[in-house]
């Protein structure tokens, strides 16, 4: 019996296989490369089929469950056989700036759904261009995954549901979103990990796999690595350094500010409090390589503070820990040396994320204990170093780095991981 967790993330999709005591049986990977907009839905579904059919038979016609994260606040207008009738609009798209207006009129004061790039505020611009026929369902990217694979459609996790306007209080679409949205486009808010259906048995014949598999209700990607990282005890967190910088404290208390790009998810009797950042990899990757940065890292100490203090933003706008869509990069003086300007962008990198962590502190969270670290930059040492002198509390790369493997344990363990 296996468990198949897929990560969809902003440059590629991952695949991970575990056994019942969670031990990785078999990985893969698809990256997604430089995208069109309209090419999004068709490689993302393509990325799905072939990361599944790709598994050994073996290991296909023994899955048993699976479950799906996807990037927070991606959205899909689809008709009823999940057809897509506009193009996605990614997590980080800033287009939905009228609709973010009227949603923070409209909402309980704080709420994440205010944001320029919350999944309503592209819900209401998607409807608005779109009209009453032109979409039957709006759907957060794993709600749309888990959907081609079921052949069934309607529900969202708790997770993905929040930047939707998910009330925290009744886990249920408040008033104040069918006034604007009508629920009746709207997913379902269900917990994460609870079942939605088998995997249809065309699909599963096509794909060759189990098929009385089980699909689960998935979560987000920075929620996913969460789970891969196994943190327990409140204080403890994780920072997921990929494309850009996620920040997820394990809090007793529920924190919130729409000024600051904060916001806490459900997580059982607990609160995941964080907030995402738009600095990151995909910002280091715009003057260096893998290769470069691994040599260069090599070379600096990170004891040493940089004196360069950077706006590292690979274009304008920032989410956390301040929510400003019009702050502008600042990736000036550059020295002459790549040595030191590298060293400034971790440096200046690691100030975003700890001012992230103390604003979470004053917010009321829970106080930081410790740090994991998942994504690509938890392989980069002298970062680590870096963020630790700054931070004050011991940082460490996670045992599990993935999010897909934070998304096969949720199929392992379906809606008791939140017990």
């Amino acid at each position: 019996m296996y468990f198949l967790g897929i990560d969809f993330g902003t440059s590629g999709a991952r695949a991970c296989v575990i056994d019942a005591e969670g031990t990785v049986i078999a990985e893969d990977l698809r990256d997604f490369g430089e995208l069109a907009e309209y090419e999004r839905a068709g490689i993302w579904r393509e990325a799905l089929w072939d990361l599944v059919a790709a598994l050994p038979p073996a290991i296909r016609t023994q899955l048993s469950n699976i479950a799906l994260d996807g990037t927070s606040g991606t959205v899909l207008a689809c008709d009823e056989a999940l057809a897509p009738r506009h193009p996605p609009l990614l997590y980080n798209d800033d287009r939905a700036v009228d609709e973010a207006k009227l949603i923070a009129k409209t909402a309980t004061p704080g709420h994440p759904a205010a944001a320029v790039t919350s999944g309503l505020a592209k819900m209401l611009w998607l409807k608005k261009r779109l009209g009453l026929t032109g979409a039957r369902l709006y759907l957060n990217q794993a709600d749309w995954l888990s959907g081609l694979l079921t052949g069934r459609v309607g529900m969202t996790d708790y997770h993905n549901a929040l930047k939707m306007g998910l009330d925290l209080d009744t886990l249920k679409w408040p008033e104040w979103v069918e006034y604007l949205a009508d629920i009746d486009y709207l997913p379902v808010p269900i917990p994460p990990g609870a079942r939605l259906a088998t995997v249809s048995r065309p699909r599963a014949r096509y794909l060759g796999i189990n098929p009385g598999c089980m699909v689960h209700a998935g979560t987000t990607d920075s929620i996913a690595a969460f789970l891969a990282a196994g943190v327990t005890h409140s204080g403890d967190a994780v920072t997921s350094l990929g494309s850009t910088q996620v920040l997820k404290l394990l809090s007793d208390t529920r924190v919130e500010s729409t000024e600051h790009g904060v916001y806490s998810h459900w997580f059982g009797d607990r609160w995941l409090a964080g907030g995402a950042s738009n600095s990151g990899g995909v910002m280091l990757r715009q003057f260096f390589d893998d290769r470069q940065l691994a040599a260069l890292s090599e070379r600096i100490d990170p004891a040493i503070a940089s004196p360069l203090d950077y706006v590292p933003l690979p274009k304008p706008g920032e989410r956390f820990p301040l929510n400003d869509p019009q702050l502008s990069p600042r990736l000036t003086p550059r020295p002459a040396e790549d040595t030191e300007f590298l060293h400034g962008l971790l440096e200046s990198l690691a100030r975003i994320e700890a001012r992230g962590y103390g604003l979470l502190a004053e917010l009321g969270a829970s106080p930081l204990r410790r740090v994991d670290t998942a994504g690509g930059g938890a392989r980069n040492p002298a970062w680590t170093r870096i963020r630790q002198r700054l931070l004050g509390v011991p940082v460490a790369r996670a045992i599990h780095t993935e999010a897909a493997y934070g998304a096969a344990l949720l199929a392992r363990d379906g809606q008791q991981r939140f017990a």
